[in-house]
C-alpha cells in the first residue's frame, strides 16, 4: 500500500532488530561439541602424547572454526560514522546516532544506534539484514514498507540493482567466489587432518599448504573491490568510507597459520621422516611404557616353581633313554 507514486508511509510498530546469525551459531556450536567430545577423550591419553595431542587437536579445531565461520560473518568489510542525521519520513526531526555499514559475503547488516539510545519518545537500536541470496531489491522494497529509518534505506538504496554505484553486483559475486574457495580451503583442511593420523605425513604437511593458499585466494578474490572507485556515503554532514574489518583479518592470520604450519611439516619431514612419523603416530611415550612395566608384580611362588624344573635337554635324554 502506499500514498502515491511509490512513496510508502510510516507505519509505527515493535521492530525487532537482527541480532545474532543462527547459522554462525550453529557452526561455532558444532565445533565447541567437538573440542568438548576431545577434551573427554583427553585423560586417556598417556605421556607426551596427550600434550601433543591437545596442542594438535586446539589447533586444528581452530584453523577449521575459522574457515567456516567466516562464511556467515558480516563483518569482511565494515564502516561507521557518527552524525546528526533525519530519522524518519515526512518529518523534520533529527536525531544523534551512529550509523555502522558491515558487509559480509552473504549480505549486509546496517546498523543504527542512537547517541543516547533514547531519543524522540523511541528507543534507537537496528540492525538490518539485507542478503544476497534473496535479491536484495526485495529486502529493501519490505524495508520501505516497514518505515525503517532514513539512514538504513539511504545505505541499502546503494546496494539495490538500480543504484548508479553498482555495488550489487561488485560485492556479490567477489563474495561468491570468496566463498567457493573458503569451502575449497575446508575440504583441504579435512583431507590435511585425515592424513596426518596416517603414515604420510608429507602429504599431509602439503594439503595444509593448499589450505593456506585457497584462503589466500579468498582474501584476493574479496579485495578486488577496493580496485574499483568508491562510492561516496553521507549521513547529514559526514561521509565514511568502506574498509576490510575483523573477518578479513583473522582469515589473513589463518593463512599464513597453515601455510606456516605446512611449511614446517613438509621441510621436518624431508629432513627427518622417521622422527615426523613417529611423532604424529605416538600412542604411549616410551619412557611412560618403560615405567609401567617396570612396576608389575610376579608371584615368588612361581618362580620357586620355575626354578626347580629340570633342563630342556635332561628332559630330551631321559626320553631318549626310554625309547
Amino acid at each position: 500500500m502506499t500514498f502515491y507514486d511509490g512513496i510508502y508511509p510510516f507505519y509505527p510498530e515493535t521492530i525487532t532488530p537482527f541480532i545474532f546469525n543462527l547459522k554462525l551459531l550453529t557452526v561455532i556450536l558444532v565445533f565447541l561439541v567437538a573440542a568438548a567430545t576431545f577434551i573427554v577423550v583427553l585423560p586417556g591419553i598417556r605421556g607426551k602424547a596427550r600434550l601433543f595431542w591437545m596442542f594438535r587437536m586446539t589447533l586444528s579445531l581452530f584453523i577449521g572454526t575459522v574457515i567456516v565461520a567466516v562464511n556467515f560473518t558480516s563483518d569482511w568489510a565494515a564502516a561507521s560514522v557518527k552524525a546528526n542525521t533525519t530519522y524518519k519520513s515526512f518529518s523534520s526531526a533529527f536525531v544523534s546516532a551512529e550509523v555502522g555499514l558491515h558487509v559480509g559475503l552473504s549480505g549486509i547488516n546496517v546498523t543504527l544506534k542512537g547517541d543516547p539510545l533514547e531519543q524522540l519518545n523511541e528507543t534507537i537500536d537496528y540492525n538490518e539484514e539485507f542478503s544476497w541470496t534473496d535479491v536484495l531489491d526485495k529486502d529493501y522494497t519490505h524495508a520501505l514498507e516497514r518505515g525503517l529509518p532514513n539512514p538504513i534505506l539511504y545505505i541499502a538504496e546503494k546496494f539495490t540493482l538500480d543504484s548508479p554505484c553498482g555495488l550489487y553486483y561488485l560485492y556479490r559475486y567477489s563474495g561468491r567466489y570468496a566463498s567457493a574457495t573458503m569451502w575449497t580451503a575446508f575440504c583441504c583442511w579435512l583431507v590435511a587432518n585425515i592424513l596426518f593420523s596416517l603414515p604420510v605425513i608429507l602429504y599431509a604437511g602439503y594439503m595444509m599448504v593448499a589450505t593456506g593458499t585457497f584462503i589466500f585466494f579468498s582474501l584476493a578474490s574479496f579485495a578486488t573491490i577496493q580496485n574499483i572507485p568508491a562510492c561516496s556515503f553521507t549521513i547529514g554532514t559526514a561521509s565514511f568510507q568502506i574498509s576490510f574489518s575483523i573477518s578479513f583479518w583473522l582469515s589473513l592470520a589463518t593463512g599464513v597459520l597453515c601455510f606456516l604450519i605446512g611449511a614446517v611439516v613438509v621441510i621436518l619431514d624431508i629432513l627427518m621422516p622417521e622422527k615426523m612419523r613417529e611423532t604424529f603416530n605416538m600412542d604411549v611415550d616410551d619412557s611412560d611404557e618403560d615405567s609401567y612395566l617396570s612396576e608389575g608384580y610376579m608371584n615368588t611362588a612361581f618362580l620357586d616353581e620355575v626354578t626347580t624344573l629340570p633342563p630342556v635337554r635332561l628332559i630330551e635324554v631321559k626320553r631318549s633313554e626310554k625309547l
